[in-house]
């Protein structure tokens, strides 16, 4: 057992307390990851609040998008060894149970998955502890922390030639706007395309559009100054949101092909289901509260119209994750627009709160600044 600095959520709607933590040694199956870098997302915001279905009951640990280096590998251990570069998945899937073996992973319903969204390993314990009082890591991460204890199944080797700052996006918000685009929708080549909410995951389902070949991209959102990076992330039409279908309408007639709700709002939701046309298919990308309720009418579905959930862009990590690298290698996945900013542990509170304000796309937590860092590709 060593220590580390941490980020520690004691009370909800309380600053997080940098703090030295006790982490084990890993286990059977499990891979000691040295954090590198970690974005600032939604959901640590919700934790944070106490309005976070999968953070109960503190003291925890937040973060979930990051990358790293593994340090150390516990026995059993096979696809990575110390000094791998790795993203760290939100989801590590079992393999063995009904909706892994249908390829639906990011269902996972094995013991060790359902144990790590609770923020416990495989053995319903965890590996960290601030003087003596268990410490769980939100979904089984905590990457607002030097080092996190990690199944193996959570680990994706990646290469060496790109920053792990970037990197670490991928985790959460890269795959889950681009996701939600191939994997729950899958757009078409040449559709059209209304994207609500412009944050970072928001930026990121428009450039899923276009890596899907849809020709007509409207970005919508409440705040003007998100419609530029919106445009610059390939939206073809911007908007302040107002009334959506009336808006879309003037650009398309009758409405979009497909339409992704970004802001965890059930009327916004609403809105972007209406504005698209007979046979069109909305997804909701944000999540909004357990209470909210949506009002759709059912006239409105003998058009054929769908309406989907996604989780996590509904992706399979081993494939996605290195798609995704891939992409930005060969300059088609726009990374570096997405950091707004780039801060040391000790001002993560501070970064919350321009993620909170939207004056960010994102803050990114990084645990070594003066770490040599590989070119930007060009």
């Amino acid at each position: 057992m060593t220590t580390m600095r941490a980020a520690v959520l004691r009370e909800f709607g309380a600053p997080m307390e940098i703090t030295e933590v006790e982490i084990e040694d890993p286990r059977g199956g499990e891979v000691l990851v040295k954090i590198a870098a970690s974005g600032v997302c939604g959901s640590d915001l919700k934790a944070l609040d106490g309005k976070s279905p999968v953070v109960r009951e503190p003291p925890f640990i937040l973060g979930h998008e990051s990358a790293g280096v593994v340090a150390a590998t516990g026995p059993g251990v096979t696809s990575v060894k110390a000094g791998d570069h790795v993203i760290i998945a939100m989801n590590g899937p079992c393999g063995g149970c009904r909706n892994c073996a249908r390829g639906r992973v990011h269902l996972c319903s094995g013991r060790a998955r359902l144990s790590a969204i609770m923020g416990l390993m495989g053995d319903g314990t965890t590996r960290l502890s601030l003087r003596g009082t268990p410490v769980r890591p939100m979904i089984g991460i905590g990457s607002f922390a030097e080092y996190a204890v990690v199944g193996q199944a959570s680990c994706v080797k990646v290469g060496r030639h790109a920053p792990l700052d970037l990197l670490a996006l991928t985790a959460c918000g890269v795959v889950t706007g681009v996701g939600a685009v191939l994997n729950t929708a899958r757009v078409e080549p040449g559709s059209s395309v209304l994207v609500v909410g412009c944050g970072g995951v928001g930026l990121n389902v428009i450039q899923g559009a276009v890596l899907a070949g849809a020709t007509t991209i409207i970005a919508a959102d409440v705040v003007e100054a998100k419609l530029e990076p919106a445009r610059a992330f390939g939206a073809t039409h911007t908007i302040l949101a107002g009334d959506l279908a009336a808006q879309v309408g003037e650009i398309v007639r009758g409405g979009t092909d497909y339409a992704f709700d970004v802001t965890g709002n059930g009327d916004v939701l609403t809105r972007a289901f209406n504005s698209t046309q007979p046979g069109g298919t909305t997804v909701m990308v944000g999540s909004p509260p357990s209470a909210q309720t949506i009002a759709v009418s059912p006239q409105t579905l003998f058009g054929s119209r769908r309406l989907m959930g996604t989780q996590g862009g509904d992706a399979v990590p081993a494939r996605d994750l290195p798609l995704l690298v891939d992409l930005y290698g060969r300059g088609r996945l726009n990374l570096e627009g997405l950091v707004s900013e780039r801060v040391p542990l000790e001002d993560i509170n501070e970064a919350v709160e321009h993620v909170r304000s939207g004056a960010v796309a994102r803050s990114v937590i990084v645990f070594d600044a003066d770490a040599e860092r590989p070119p930007a590709r060009p």
